[in-house]
């Protein structure tokens, strides 16, 4: 017996489920940066969120929630945990971000003060609420949902989940691209993403999901740091850098965007990794007294452009990515076409 979220299927569509056991694991679909903005009624557009991917899954009364990483979050976040528990449904797999407001922007390092809690009660006392919104289902009681479209995934989704407390459906716009990407822009958020309204779930960065920006910004992996100067304290600047394969490219500093107790944490833990040779590839003079670490540790930067010799212009930390390993960070290339 199919569970009654199906019923909001049509025949062809139900043909398409097929019967498995829960998925153990499955790699997320990841979107592709374009500068291409478009209106098309074959595709969604939904808002671009600043936080941490998490896929939960749920077993029984069993409740776990992943990060990119495969890292376990259901201790950090345990009222998102509890919530899912509490839903009639006790057999899925959905896909969505976590994310703090700011009013009415999503912040990353707002949420930073959430991601490095472990402790289920010191979590709770935190006075950063978190949401989780939820914006695709790959599992459904014993039927794996990634062969069905975009549309009819997001009609189970939302009949299969009951949306309240920290839970919320992502809502879209059909058709009208551009004039969601303006709108979106002008109201301070980070963008939006596009997807292919009839592209099955598949564990790869994926042409049939796109992301619109309205600024600039990615990961980036920390090589080193300078001595700070004056009354600062822990460091300086950052060294950042991405991969380009197997070479680990400089890419600038950025010495904005932290308070005093990330100077200090950050510092001790770059103290943990340091080296004495440059990690980054090819010779490149740096100022006297630069420490290097291993790129092991990735953050958030957000900047205005790249410059012609690949340097970022006025970038601005945002907060530590525990959700990315080192060895995927690439500078994000963007596409202009559409499939």
């Amino acid at each position: 017996m199919t569970p009654d979220a199906f019923t909001a299927l049509s025949a062809p569509e139900r043909e398409r489920l097929s019967r498995t056991d829960q998925l153990s694991w499955v790699d997320p679909m990841l979107a592709t940066l374009t500068d291409r903005r478009f209106s098309d009624t074959g595709w969604i557009f939904e808002r671009k969120l600043d936080g941490i991917r998490c896929l939960a899954y749920r077993s029984g009364d069993a409740v776990s929630l992943f990060s990119r990483k495969r890292q376990r979050l259901e201790r950090t976040y345990p009222e998102i945990a509890e919530n899912l528990a509490a839903q009639r449904e006790d057999n899925f797999v959905i896909d969505g971000e976590i994310v703090a407001f700011e009013g009415r922007r999503t912040s990353f390092a707002l949420l930073q003060q959430r991601s490095g809690i472990i402790d289920p009660t010191r979590a709770r006392q935190s006075t950063v609420r978190v949401i989780y919104y939820a914006f695709d289902i790959l599992h459904l009681d014993g039927y794996d949902t990634r062969g069905l479209s975009l549309r009819a995934r997001k009609r189970v989704l939302r009949s299969a989940i009951e949306f309240t407390g920290p839970l919320r459906f992502t809502v879209h716009r059909n058709t009208d691209g551009e004039g969601y990407f303006e709108s979106a822009c002008s109201r301070g958020w980070e963008g939006i993403i596009a997807k292919k309204a009839d592209s099955l779930y598949s564990s790869r960065r994926s042409p049939n999901w796109l992301k619109f920006k309205c600024s600039v910004g990615q990961e980036f992996v920390i090589g080193g740091f300078t001595q700070p100067a004056g009354s600062r304290t822990g460091f300086g600047a950052l060294l950042l850098g991405h991969y380009e394969g197997e070479r680990f490219v400089y890419a600038g500093k950025v010495g904005t965007g932290f308070d005093e107790r990330t100077l200090r944490d950050l510092r001790a833990k770059l103290g943990q990794l340091e080296i004495e040779q440059s990690p980054f590839a090819g010779f490149r003079r740096f100022e006297r007294g630069t420490h290097f670490v291993q790129p092991l540790l990735v953050c958030q930067v957000t900047f205005t452009e790249w410059t012609r010799d690949g340097m970022l212009r006025h970038p601005r930390f945002e907060g530590i990515r525990e959700d990315k390993a080192a060895s995927e960070v690439v500078r994000e290339a963007t596409t202009s076409s559409r499939s």
